[in-house]
């Protein structure tokens, strides 16, 4: 884990330039990828992307302390998200 400031290592990433990785997905998870590009009309690199950087803010709220919810479109109330 860097120790730089939050700040300061998010500029350092964004002078970087893009960067080229391989990964392997599991079938539900290239499933969840392919709706995504449907659902959004995105790319696959932008929709990874805009993915990671999500899921990096909603590791951020939970490990300081923080909690997700959701509300399903035909409920009233709010449901906690819990990530394992």
């Amino acid at each position: 884990m860097s120790t730089l400031p939050k700040g300061a290592a998010a500029q350092e990433w964004q002078n970087a330039g893009p960067t080229r990785i391989t990964v392997n997905l599991a079938p539900k998870a290239a499933a969840a990828l392919d709706q995504a590009v449907k659902l959004t009309g995105d790319t696959k690199t932008d929709t990874i992307n805009r993915a990671l950087q999500i899921y990096a803010y909603l590791e951020r709220v939970t490990q300081d302390g923080g909690a997700l919810y959701t509300r399903p479109a035909d409920g009233d109330e709010l449901e906690r998200l819990h990530f394992v």
